[in-house]
């Protein structure tokens, strides 16, 4: 999704490059289209129901930044699991606006929709970004590799049981098969 997302950023403006734009764009909307059902049914950690937490925990963790003694979570943090939600909500509704413009449907008023969800898009990115760094260096961690390779040092009772390698690959062919069928 990242590298989606910045490359669609780096060629909105340019008509040379649009349908870069829109295969990145393509390239957010599957990722997150995958994401979001892999929420329910993907390993313990990806589980929104294991790290979405209310505005209470939140303010909590966000005190706890600014106190310099932040509670540590394997896996989300509750503020970095609301960057999720929006980022993958926003991710959808850009990329879906684009397709809508890409279709010429929506006109002018589209298009402007699609910018600002973009543009906010960017904003909770560097946000989340600045959190990740802060939390890194806060608990001592590369929270950047671990959001990579899925890797991170924990108790053994904390490991994930299984990551669901066949329900990985079930919702990667339903989503390229939809993904198929939409471009056709």
């Amino acid at each position: 999704m990242v590298g989606g997302f910045c490359l669609a950023w780096l060629t909105a403006e340019s008509e040379t490059f649009r349908l870069v734009h829109v295969i990145s764009g393509a390239i957010v909307l599957g990722v997150a289209t995958f994401r979001l059902p892999w929420g329910f049914i993907g390993s313990r950690y990806a589980r929104f129901s294991e790290f979405v937490r209310g505005p209470t925990a939140v303010k909590d963790y966000l005190s706890s930044i600014l106190k310099l003694e932040p509670a540590h979570h394997v896996g989300h943090n509750p503020a970095g699991s609301w960057a999720i939600v929006i980022l993958l909500g926003l991710g959808i509704l850009t990329s879906l606006a684009g397709w809508a413009i890409y279709n010429d449907i929506g006109g002018h008023l589209l298009e402007e929709l699609h910018e600002g969800l973009a543009t906010s898009m960017l904003i909770v990115v560097l946000i989340h970004l600045a959190g990740v760094f802060s939390g890194s260096l806060l608990h001592g961690e590369n929270l950047v590799r671990a959001m990579l390779t899925g890797v991170k040092n924990g108790l053994p009772e904390e490991a994930i049981a299984s990551a669901r390698p066949l329900a990985a690959v079930l919702l990667l062919v339903w989503v390229a098969a939809a993904g198929w069928f939409i471009a056709n």
